[in-house]
């Protein structure tokens, strides 16, 4: 307590993410480290910390309203659940990469759109085994009438705000490729935004909120 008391704020974090890291990981959720977890958690709590123990128990991560952070992770249960290849390990890995203690906002947006390819490719474009977010949009773009979501309103199902969405996420991403023209890392503020839009096209695509007309 001594130590923690007289060491660098900052540092000390730095300490604990790494000693959660190297936790042998078949001993992290079982007894022998549930109390120290529940602790740790406590006093970070407790000194206000802006950062928190991480469901899985090996990292630190920022702390989010627990609404947010309990939607993307109804998401990744949604995604586990159902024919959406890697989607939950891609949304989980983008919420660390934007969350995390070194957070890496680029990284976070490529496994965001990762995790929509995932999730909306045994909708889209279930017989393109070399589909991409861009190909699943023109495909949903070239033929709205194929598909539809489960809010029909006044619109009988179109997907069109689907498309802003998912267009959104994909043309948001300028450093994917190079070319002519200046390329930018994506800010962290336009990651998080990316993770939080990722999660709810994940939720959509595999709970059944966007369908094929059938």
């Amino acid at each position: 307590m001594v130590l923690a008391d007289e060491a660098d704020a900052d540092l000390l974090l730095d300490a604990i993410d790494a000693t959660l890291f190297l936790l042998p990981k078949s001993e992290v959720f079982g007894f022998g480290f549930s109390g120290f977890l529940e602790q740790l958690e406590t006093v970070l709590t407790d000194g206000g910390s802006a950062f928190r123990i991480a469901d899985d128990g090996r990292s630190l991560e920022r702390r989010v309203d627990e609404t947010v952070r309990d939607a993307v992770l109804l998401a990744g249960n949604s995604a586990a659940s159902a024919p959406a290849g890697s989607a939950s390990e891609h949304l989980r890995d983008a919420w660390q990469a934007v969350y995390g203690r070194t957070p890496n906002p680029p990284a976070a947006y490529s496994l965001a759109i990762k995790a929509v390819e995932a999730a909306a490719h045994a909708v889209l474009e279930p017989n393109n085994a070399k589909s991409t977010l861009g190909t699943m949009i023109r495909n949903l773009r070239d033929a709205p009438q194929n598909f539809r979501v489960a809010i029909d309103g006044p619109s009988e199902g179109d997907p069109t705000p689907v498309i802003g969405m998912l267009q959104m996420l994909w043309q948001g991403q300028t450093s994917r490729h190079g070319g002519q023209t200046p390329t930018r890392p994506e800010t962290k503020e336009a990651a998080e935004m990316a993770v939080h839009l990722a999660a709810t096209l994940v939720q959509w695509f595999t709970a059944g909120a966007v369908t094929r007309r059938t």
